[in-house]
């Protein structure tokens, strides 16, 4: 997204599965409520099934939505709803998406310091790229993914680059399932040419006027699959000129974020 401001500095509970069940009466079980039934559910539900699984009013599930949204415990995509990088991160318990954002942060804020541009760390969370941590530019126009934004893995830098590095099975699956077949066929072969070259590149494909460079990272040396991606974002009428330069600077900040998270 195009910004143009200034920079600012336990078991889980039993959701009820139909509307016959006992539904909750104060408004912090009933954002816990929607939260387990989301969990519960496995897959990105729709508003409408969310009604018939809770039994809620549609206003009350929005707002319910609405708040667990804004604080990260979910990601909307598509009118889909899904646990987002938040819940994440509570079901793996401050590990995997903690680590790897404490390992990122240094060389991502050294990156936006670098290139003078947005950086933001993604991962791939039921066949969507979700923004878990951003380090913004200083300028006062500049480029954000919001935290907890999520986009489907087909399209924009970020989730090409952790699509192209999944296994064989599951970048087939999800590029069968995003994409009309003839867009399936030469989505496939750009994704084995960015696999060559290690990073991603696009403009526009998510954001008009965004331009970016996304790098994978890797947690064990083989790289079958990344483990996340960064970003480097960028204005698109301040690229020109500068390409190639901003794709080094994120190749080399990923590959000593690799470095680091491969010594543990």
């Amino acid at each position: 997204m195009l910004n143009a401001v200034e920079p600012t500095t336990a078991p889980a509970p039993v959701a009820p599965t139909s509307a016959a069940s006992a539904q909750p009466a104060g408004g912090a079980d009933r954002v816990l409520f929607v939260l387990a039934a989301l969990a519960q559910h496995g897959a990105p539900i729709t508003v409408r099934e969310l009604v018939a699984r809770t039994g809620l009013p549609k206003s009350t599930l929005y707002r319910q939505l609405m708040l667990l949204k804004r604080w990260g415990f979910v990601l909307e995509s598509d009118g889909e709803y899904a646990p987002g990088p938040i819940s994440l991160q509570l079901a793996l318990g401050f590990d995997m998406a903690s680590h790897l954002a404490r390992e990122a942060l240094p060389d991502m804020r050294l990156l936006a310091q670098q290139s003078d541009e947005s950086v933001g760390l993604v991962v791939a969370v039921k066949d969507h790229a979700v923004c878990l941590e951003m380090v913004e530019s200083r300028q006062s126009l500049r480029c954000s993914f919001e935290k907890g934004r999520g986009v489907p893995l087909r399209a924009g830098a970020s989730a090409k680059s952790l699509l192209a590095f999944m296994r064989d099975e599951a970048r087939e699956r999800v590029v069968r399932a995003q994409c009309e077949p003839a867009e399936a066929e030469q989505l496939l072969a750009e994704l084995a040419a960015i696999r060559d070259t290690g990073y991603a590149i696009s403009e526009g494909e998510v954001d008009p006027g965004v331009w970016g460079v996304s790098a994978p990272l890797f947690s064990r040396r083989a790289k079958a699959e990344a483990h996340g991606s960064i970003t480097l974002m960028v204005p698109a009428t301040r690229r020109q000129g500068r390409e190639s330069a901003l794709i080094d600077m994120t190749v080399a900040a990923a590959m000593r974020i690799s470095a680091r998270l491969q010594a543990y």
